[in-house]
């Protein structure tokens, strides 16, 4: 057990999910040697940090679930018969639950994960444990699938039984996927988060209102980041790059400072990718008015800032940007339960498709691999204009 928790000690210092002697703790009673040499092996492949902090949890909750559900650990290969069990405990028809409690997951299976704090406690106020998320389900399905093709093995979950499950069970279970952020920080929004970072009539901008008009401008600007993108930015990818025109068919237009960001490793993207962007105008001006108030000239672009006004070596966790952005729009007026970092990401394409900028311009900047993905954003952005519903007046 004292192994197993130092090396997961050890492995904390990639894997932050990991950090802290509770948790490691908690983990070590969880995990078989073999699990840990497997997250161990993942480590040292270079997983990204937020699929390998994912991967770890979906770890635990299935080690977790499997010893309440059955009484034993996951079993390797994982056989058809236990993959439909975890599909019925986790989605179920919320109709049939009422009228019978067995349905779905057993209450001491239940009771066990709350136990282990793998699942929350259900509210006094809900008559009906809701259903897991179809999108949680089949993403620890995927992670499950993932540990099998690392340790060599095949398990079932193409076997036509549990495909045929997974689709039936998303479809009684008919609870919508939802927003990251339920509203998207278009560039509107965007100034009156700027706003709150000019200080006041008594005082000029703090270093925090520095770092934080930076990482709202850079983070909108290039393409719309993710959390963990502008978390782990490093001051060695930023390339400083000649002026450009503010109008690109005009050179005689006004010029701009530009920047190029290379993004490394992302969620759809890996090292060896051409995945840089380039930042022009009022962000690589906010970049470098941070960087130059910061005195940053290696290591992390966006740190932490203590409540002195202390600046950290350390880099924001991708919770604090989370956090800044949510604070920021509080500080606007607007309700922060409507926003969070990924607002950035949507508002950006949002944006885009306001403009009328191609989405095949916008998703270069945005670096969406999918299309069906980016779109979504495009088509909502367009309802409102769409001719097709004006056809009675």
């Amino acid at each position: 057990m004292r192994d197993k928790v130092e090396t997961l000690d050890t492995l904390s210092a990639i894997l932050p999910a990991l950090a802290g002697s509770d948790r490691a703790e908690q983990l070590a009673r969880l995990l078989t040697d073999e699990d840990i040499d497997t997250l161990r092996h993942l480590a040292r492949e270079g997983m990204g940090e937020n699929s390998l902090r994912a991967l770890t949890s979906d770890f635990s909750y299935l080690e977790g679930w499997c010893l309440a559900a059955t009484g034993s650990l996951l079993p390797w290969p994982a056989p058809a018969p236990l993959i439909l069990k975890f599909i019925a405990h986790h989605l179920w028809d919320p109709d049939k639950k009422m009228s019978d409690p067995s349905h779905g997951m057993p209450d001491h299976v239940a009771r066990a994960l709350e136990a282990q704090k793998l699942l929350r406690t259900q509210k006094k106020s809900e008559t009906l444990r809701p259903s897991h998320a179809p999108a949680t389900v089949q993403r620890r399905l995927a992670s499950w699938s993932t540990l099998h093709r690392w340790r060599g093995l095949t398990g079932d979950f193409s076997a036509a039984e549990v495909r045929s499950a997974m689709r039936l069970a998303v479809r009684v279970a008919d609870r919508p996927r939802a927003r990251k952020s339920r509203k998207a920080i278009t560039a509107d929004c965007l100034e009156l988060l700027l706003a709150t970072c000019n200080g006041t009539d008594y005082a000029a901008p703090s270093l925090m209102d520095i770092r934080d008009r930076a990482l709202l401008l850079v983070g909108f600007a290039s393409g719309g980041r993710r959390r963990s993108e502008l978390s782990g930015m490093r001051f060695g990818q930023i390339t400083w790059e000649d002026f450009l025109p503010l109008d690109p068919s005009d050179p005689g237009s006004d010029l701009l400072p530009a920047a190029s960001l290379r993004l490394g490793r992302t969620k759809t993207e890996g090292f060896s990718d051409d995945n840089s962007v380039l930042l022009i105008g009022r962000s690589v001006d906010a970049l470098k008015t941070w960087l130059e108030a910061a005195q940053i000239q290696e290591g992390a672009v966006f740190r932490a800032i203590d409540q002195w006004g202390n600046l950290k070596t350390r880099a924001l966790t991708p919770q604090s940007v989370n956090a800044i952005v949510k604070k920021r729009c509080a500080l606007a007026g607007l309700d922060p339960q409507d926003f969070s970092a990924h607002g950035l990401r949507s508002g950006f394409l949002t944006e885009a498709a306001n403009r009328d900028i191609p989405i095949q311009d916008a998703m270069l900047q945005s670096r969406h691999r999918s299309l069906a993905q980016a779109s979504s954003y495009y088509s909502d952005a367009g309802r409102s204009r769409r001719r097709s519903a004006r056809l009675l007046g």
